[in-house]
């Protein structure tokens, strides 16, 4: 099997962690060849609309929307507790029901799994909606510091920081889903293209489970390519981001983790957040 593939991970210090070893040729993947870009998970968001990556990480809101088109394969996913997306503000801002349709919030992309937490979430406590505004995940803490938005929803390191700009947490979008569900929350998860054969798709969901087993069993040998890309340069922080991030789930997201993504789609789908799909879940 000789083929070259398109690959588009984030910049994150989890997934360079766990694709280090893959995109360095350190593992056997079976005559596929990977062609990798790093991005920001919205800019692989939006890329997946129009397929241009072969496989990408994806936030599971972006999956959503995309199911007719890329199949979810089994290892490399982001799933966890106690890891979820944070509503942050300034202190004194409560996020109430009554004036929320005045409020500015900034979001880390439209269909980032954070955005669609959020909407899920005031869909339990108010018919009202604030309005969405989208930018960059790293430039959302500063905003709201500067007074800009009221409210930011934060993502990846950030959960780490965002007491350094004056801001307070005021709903854990991570815990109410775990309180809510029981299930860990399903954040991003590897995809590949429908048009792609399933006997390829096999083969690249055993090239990335290889790819994060190396990365557990030599944690150190990735350390030059995570601080090239990570935004947060503190070595304490880049380490508590990957034990936060990649765990049993990265291997192999196993029944529970698949029973996380079902639940959040047809929560959903439920709340008229993504489409209707009858196209199975997964790739292979």
């Amino acid at each position: 099997m000789n083929r070259t593939l398109t690959l588009g991970y984030s910049t994150c210090p989890n997934d360079t962690f766990i694709f280090y070893a893959l995109a360095h040729n350190l593992i056997d993947c079976s005559g596929l060849e990977f062609k990798t870009e790093l991005k920001d998970i919205e800019t692989l968001n939006q890329y997946a609309k129009k397929g241009i990556f072969d496989i990408s990480k994806l936030s599971f809101a972006a999956m959503g929307h995309l199911q007719k088109t890329y199949g979810l394969l089994r290892s490399g996913a982001a799933l966890g507790r106690g890891c979820g997306p944070l509503v942050v503000a300034k202190p004194g801002y409560e996020l109430t029901k009554g004036d929320l349709e005045s409020k500015k919030v900034a979001i880390p992309g439209m269909w980032t799994t954070a955005a669609m937490l959020l909407g899920l979430h005031l869909s339990d406590i108010s018919a009202d909606k604030p309005k969405l505004f989208p930018m960059p995940f790293d430039r959302i803490i500063p905003a709201v510091s500067k007074g800009e938005f009221e409210f930011g929803v934060i993502i990846h390191e950030g959960r780490f920081t965002y007491q350094k700009y004056g801001l307070v947490s005021l709903v854990d979008l991570g815990e109410w889903w775990e309180k809510k569900t029981s299930l860990p929350i399903p954040l991003g998860g590897i995809a590949i293209r429908r048009d792609i054969s399933p006997e390829i798709a096999r083969t690249v969901e055993s090239a990335i489970n290889a790819s994060v087993t190396y990365a557990f069993n030599n944690k150190q040998a990735a350390d030059g390519y995570i601080k090239k890309y990570a935004q947060e340069m503190d070595p304490s922080v880049i380490r508590q981001h990957i034990d936060l991030y990649v765990n049993e789930f990265t291997i192999e997201l196993g029944r529970e983790g698949e029973k996380a993504i079902k639940t959040f789609f047809a929560m959903a789908r439920n709340c008229k957040l993504i489409p209707e799909s009858n196209a199975p879940l997964f790739a292979c």
